[in-house]
């Protein structure tokens, strides 16, 4: 039985509850693009742009069967975007988890977060100088923003740990991601508006996704200063300066040492890398598969992102009180079968059918923002004490935008077959694998040998 002073230290003090109001603006900030660029216009702009390149004069209704050369290497159009994150995941996975050391030793570890957020808006709003036939300038800047992306996230997971006691790691980590579905779908409306009306601006449908790819990198800045001003007063652990790059390599070699110590985050880590690879893939992928397979106008693609977003906002809300009665885990698990549903039925779904396209929307959104908000808030309690940034840049090169096994296997299975639907289809399988291993997680055992204090319901 809790004493209630044990009772009392699971609840959100006032200073944390101040600072988490001003944590959560910072999913609103990155989601303009995460959402609008990322998710709905970048890839099948950017896929056009390399058609283009690859078969000048040819219907973009048609499938070019041209290759371009990316360094050498003959690269289908189609699949040039999947190819593209799974190599920004790369070099993610190489760099994140050392930029996870250093934040953890930083005395300002708020200023990490502003300067990953300077560099990847910029390389976000530089997208406007997309144009023509230059898809390797796309390349870059995606690189770049996705990349920063990551490591700004990295530092805003570790930051929820500090200043969010157990018992309400499920609901604030919620919260943020409805703030995230929420910021970005008004973006998104936005964005409708401008791809309805934008001939009566004098503006081409090139152009005004161009205009999108600018408000989304400024959005991402300016909505960032609430975050960095309401988050500045935390300090982290002080290092000497001078020995601080040799603490993080030392620090980056213990880290995955030290995961033999911690055999239930091992197990969380290999379950998320699965499930989140195919739940990372379907929302990156879907609006290649809905314009290029089904044959969606851009706009029509716009209204499903948007519903899926607003749908979503709902999603990690419910979830969020949800497991507060049944537990993480459990919820996590059931919304992986709905998963493998949601692609199922995706592979037979007829073209140029909206209303069923519709709806398939629907089903996404309700298990999106749970899954997700989930995920973070679930594996935050499997994180050692004091080794937040560290472990979370783990996590993170397995987050959002930086999934690679899904993207690979995606642009693989298009680069043989030319057919998005077995693309789609082949995800099923991350799904399964991400389940399996995920009901072997030990929760509460996990959670009290990282050091941390077990919620009422795991």
């Amino acid at each position: 039985m809790s004493t209630p002073n044990a009772a009392a230290s699971m609840t959100s003090t006032p200073r944390e509850q101040r600072l988490q109001r001003s944590w959560y603006w910072y999913d609103w900030a990155n989601s303009a693009y995460a959402t609008v660029t990322a998710t709905v216009l970048f890839a099948p702009y950017l896929t056009s742009i390399a058609n283009l390149a690859a078969c000048p004069g040819q219907s973009s209704d048609q499938t070019c069967h041209t290759n371009i050369s990316v360094l050498g290497i003959g690269v289908a159009p189609g699949s040039l975007v999947p190819y593209t994150l799974t190599v920004s995941t790369i070099i993610s996975a190489i760099v994140l988890i050392f930029i996870g050391a250093l934040a953890d030793r930083s005395t300002h570890p708020v200023r990490f977060l502003g300067g990953f957020t300077a560099v990847g808006a910029t390389a976000a709003a530089a997208m406007v100088f997309i144009g023509g036939t230059n898809w390797q300038l796309g390349v870059i800047l995606a690189i770049i923003a996705n990349l920063c992306l990551g490591g700004s996230l990295i530092v805003y997971a570790a930051i929820m740990c500090r200043i969010t006691p157990p018992d309400d790691r499920d609901r604030v980590s919620s919260k943020g991601w409805s703030y995230g579905y929420l910021g970005g779908g008004l973006l998104l409306a936005a964005t409708l508006v401008l791809l309805t009306v934008h001939t009566a601006l004098g503006l081409s449908t090139a152009a005004a996704v161009r205009v999108t790819f600018l408000v989304a990198g400024l959005w991402w800045a300016g909505f960032a200063t609430i975050p960095l001003r309401g988050l500045r007063e935390l300090r982290g652990v002080p290092v000497a300066s001078s020995r601080r790059l040799g603490a993080g390599f030392g620090q980056l070699r213990s880290t995955f040492a030290g995961l033999k110590e911690y055999p239930q985050t091992r197990r969380f880590l290999f379950a998320y890398l699965f499930y989140n690879d195919g739940i990372q893939t379907v929302i990156v992928a879907a609006s290649l598969y809905g314009t290029k397979q089904l044959k969606f106008s851009d706009s029509q693609m716009v209204i499903t992102i948007l519903l899926v977003q607003f749908i979503a906002f709902g999603g990690a809300l419910g979830f969020g009180r949800l497991a507060y009665r049944h537990g993480a885990k459990r919820l996590i698990y059931s919304s992986l079968y709905l998963w493998t549903a949601v692609v199922c039925i995706a592979f037979f779904l007829p073209e140029r059918q909206f209303l069923l396209w519709l709806l398939l929307a629907v089903a996404i959104g309700l298990v999106l923002g749970g899954s997700q908000a989930l995920s973070r808030s679930l594996y935050s309690g499997l994180v050692p004490v004091g080794r937040e940034s560290e472990y979370f840049s783990l996590y993170q090169a397995m987050e959002r935008g930086t999934s690679w096994l899904g993207t690979l296997v995606f642009g693989l299975v298009y680069q043989l077959f030319h057919d998005y639907r077995l693309s789609i289809v082949a995800l099923v399988v991350f799904f399964g694998v991400g389940a399996v291993l995920l009901r072997g997680v030990q929760v509460r055992e996990g959670i009290i040998t990282a050091g941390n204090t077990p919620p009422q319901v795991v």
